[in-house]
């Protein structure tokens, strides 16, 4: 492949991005103007050194404009350039207006045409609650590559499937993690780490890849045109009319030359595929099933917890819902599941995608290393009472409590990771504690900030669309604001500076390592 094809950033988007902007002077929650960031170099590690214990909370499928947007001193909804906030329809034509498109790709009568621009959810004329129920964007890694459009971000609407929705945006200052981030740090140049959906972003935050399928069918290999763009249906239609249709299901699982990149099921139990008749309870059945395709092959690239208990730091995974996701994910086929991806009756709705140490194979079942490392959520709590986190703790919410669209609110997941974030400050480990609560993707979401590309900056994998990230801690600069450009593998960066790890490859050179936001 072409490096045109293998990204559309094209490294002229540093300029879009305005980076001279985002590496120069801060500005703080009260409009002041703080000193300014320069790039991570070893002078940052004193401020490193004093964080003893790392806990990263991992949300779910929010651009930055979408929920911080309107936050005071940063890069929000109105700074947005007539070009990034205009979308276009696939033939480059302005949009007349943006329409929201229903399961079937057609206009959603329950929503209003609105101006081709971006626009509050919660006010009139769309009028949704912050604890609402609300359509989900298709997140996919060659729709957002589209989607971004060379750092245009005019894209949006034409690629997606609910068409206009994406410009969407809500005013959360009376939500509760809105006061943790006036009080602490609000990064506003966090990107996510590779483009698309939650599954790959997940595999970048432990180890900065993306895992291989050299094995998949051709049902799940992408199908590009010749500019290297999602092959089209002949019937897609104009994005005034209806969503766009390409060939590729679930948006291409993996590339032509056998990277895994959008949602694709564990290996082990819990997964997203049952164990086969008579096989292991542990693990995934090996030759799929119709609504998911084959599982990943077992990993072996390197982890960022293989990096850690190398040195003998001490690490956990928290996952809310995992013993009991376990127990369901072990049962056979022919059972009903009511923990995984399932609504209602109080499920925790688990996502197995969501848990990247579970597809490698030294964390397989039975594994001294998965007792050790791979915890239920409950667990983080009482370790945070009792003084006993690891020195780095991954914290992922279930499903229902990560504000992810469609099957889950703004603002109940809102009150459970604030909840989690009062318990934390009471913990007697707090006084050198950094917290980083990131969002995994942007859910599809529009944002007007060009992602970082070029030598450095970005790869054929990312980064992504940006992001949410808020620093908190006794250790963190107080209402302040970050303009420094991070993405996902800035936590890696930090961890593997701070402990003196051996470093990840795929960690990117000139991205922040989030020293900029400690006192």
């Amino acid at each position: 492949m072409t490096s045109h094809r293998l990204s559309l950033i094209a490294c002229a988007t540093l300029t879009a991005l305005g980076l001279a902007a985002c590496a120069g002077p801060g500005i703080d929650a009260g409009g002041q103007t703080a000193a300014a960031t320069p790039a991570p170099t070893a002078a940052a590690s004193p401020a490193l050194q004093r964080v003893k214990h790392l806990v990263v909370i991992y949300a779910e499928n929010h651009s930055f404009d979408n929920l911080y947007g309107l936050f005071p001193g940063a890069d929000g909804v109105n700074q947005a350039s007539a070009e990034q906030r205009t979308q276009l329809d696939h033939d480059g034509r302005p949009l007349p207006e943006l329409l929201v498109f229903d399961k079937d790709g057609k206009p959603d009568a329950r929503y209003p045409r609105l101006p081709n621009t971006h626009f509050r959810i919660d006010a009139a004329p769309v009028g949704k609650r912050l604890d609402e129920l609300v359509p989900s964007p298709i997140h996919a890694f060659w729709h957002n590559q589209e989607q971004i459009n060379g750092g245009r971000n005019n894209l949006f609407a034409a690629m997606s499937t609910v068409g206009g929705w994406t410009m969407g945006h809500y005013d959360t200052s009376g939500l509760q993690l809105w006061q943790w981030a006036r009080e602490y740090t609000l990064a506003d140049r966090f990107f996510m780490g590779a483009f698309g959906g939650s599954y790959l972003n997940h595999q970048y935050l432990v180890c900065a890849c993306a895992p291989r399928h050299d094995n998949a069918p051709e049902a799940m290999r992408v199908r590009l045109d010749s500019a290297g763009k999602l092959l089209k249906q002949p019937d897609s239609p104009s994005a005034a009319l209806g969503a766009v249709k390409v060939f590729s299901r679930g948006g291409g699982q993996v590339t032509p030359d056998g990277w895994s990149v959008n949602t694709t099921q564990p290996p082990y139990q819990p997964s997203g595929v049952a164990p086969a008749d008579g096989g292991s309870p542990d693990m995934a059945n090996a030759l799929g099933n119709v609504a998911t395709d084959l599982p990943l092959p077992p990993q072996t690239a390197t982890t960022i917890g293989d990096t850690l208990s190398a040195k003998g730091v001490s690490w956990a995974w928290y996952a809310g819902g995992w013993n009991a996701a376990l127990a369901d994910g072990r049962q056979p086929a022919s059972v009903k599941r009511r923990v995984i991806y399932a609504g209602g009756d109080g499920s925790p709705m688990f996502q197995p995608h969501h848990q990247p140490f579970n597809y490698f194979q030294r964390f397989a079942p039975g594994s001294a290393e998965r007792a050790q490392h791979l915890l239920d959520g409950e667990q983080l709590l009482r370790d945070a009472a009792a003084g006993r986190l690891p020195a780095v703790s991954f914290y992922k919410p279930a499903g229902r409590d990560t504000q992810h669209p469609s099957y889950t609110d703004v603002k109940s997941g809102d009150a459970h990771m604030a909840g989690v974030l009062r318990s934390l400050r009471a913990s007697p480990q707090w006084p050198d504690m950094l917290v980083v609560v990131a969002y995994d993707e942007n859910g599809g979401y529009w944002d007007h900030v060009a992602p970082p590309s070029g030598p450095g900056w970005g790869d054929r994998f990312g980064p992504g669309t940006r992001v949410p990230a808020l620093l908190i801690g006794p250790l963190v600069k107080r209402g302040f604001v970050d303009h420094t450009p991070y993405d996902t593998t800035s936590i890696l960066k930090f961890i593997t500076e701070r402990w003196g790890l051996a470093p990840l490859p795929g960690v990117r050179a000139n991205v922040g390592n989030l020293g900029a936001a400690l006192q």
